[in-house]
């Protein structure tokens, strides 16, 4: 995705084959099993499914060609890996210049393998970016549960507590903090959430660099550099690359 245009509904006219638009989104979206980079692109896409545009379906074959230049790219799983959760959670405060609603990301490592991922429009507007940074660090916190479940009911031992990693300063002092105020009250759910787990040791809550945040790929459009250094992260790989 380009970084200096955002998609929006009316950015150009309209598409003239709307069903085959959708084909394609349709198709894409499986990819989005194996292919953590390209969940926002085609999150992005997906929001235009009733009335796409040109520009909707130009972004749409940069896509095509950025899967066509790399047939081999997928998800490398190391056979000898640590049995702990990592998760990495950020969001993109207002990107959607139609709704102004932020977009969420978070992905979640089982050692140094990536088993989960997600990136997805928040359903409320958020008033500051460090309300939208919570709400999407109490989605993390909920898949970290879910996680954690999933190992005990498969008998697998594992580290605890997992690690979650986010880079906002004023999401980790509200997490922290055991008061609520009126500048947290409309969020008071989510801070429940997660300052429940929280306190349960599920997991331990710690800052990283934005610039190391893994989890920006999957709530913005990046620059080329960016984008393949924390898809190297992500523990993505090119089977047809040289070594």
């Amino acid at each position: 995705m380009t970084k200096t245009t955002p998609l929006h509904q009316n950015d150009s006219t309209g598409f003239h084959d709307p069903l085959l638009y959708r084909q394609l989104v349709g198709r894409l979206l499986y990819l989005t099993n194996t292919r953590p980079d390209l969940s926002f692109a085609i999150q992005q896409l997906s929001q235009f499914m009733a009335s796409p545009t040109i520009n909707h379906y130009k972004a749409m074959t940069r896509i095509f060609r950025y899967i066509k230049s790399c047939p081999g790219q997928g998800l490398f799983y190391p056979s000898t890996s640590s049995i702990q959760i990592k998760g990495f959670t950020d969001s993109d405060w207002a990107t959607c210049p139609d709704t102004r609603k932020s977009i969420s990301g978070y992905c979640m490592f089982l050692g140094d393998s990536l088993v989960s991922w997600k990136s997805k429009k928040q359903h409320t507007v958020s008033r500051s970016s460090s309300e939208a940074e919570y709400r999407a660090l109490a989605v993390a916190s909920c898949e970290v549960q879910w996680l954690t479940y999933l190992l005990h009911d498969f008998l697998v031992s594992f580290k605890q507590p997992a690690l979650l990693y986010c880079d906002s300063n004023s999401a980790r002092y509200i997490a922290a903090n055991a008061v609520f105020h009126e500048r947290t009250k409309h969020i008071e759910i989510d801070c429940h959430v997660t300052r429940e787990r929280l306190q349960n040791k599920l997991f331990h809550l710690l800052p990283i660099d934005t610039h190391e945040q893994v989890a920006d790929i999957l709530t913005k459009a990046l620059e080329p550099s960016v984008f393949c250094h924390l898809l190297s992260k992500l523990g993505v790989i090119n089977i047809y690359s040289p070594a």
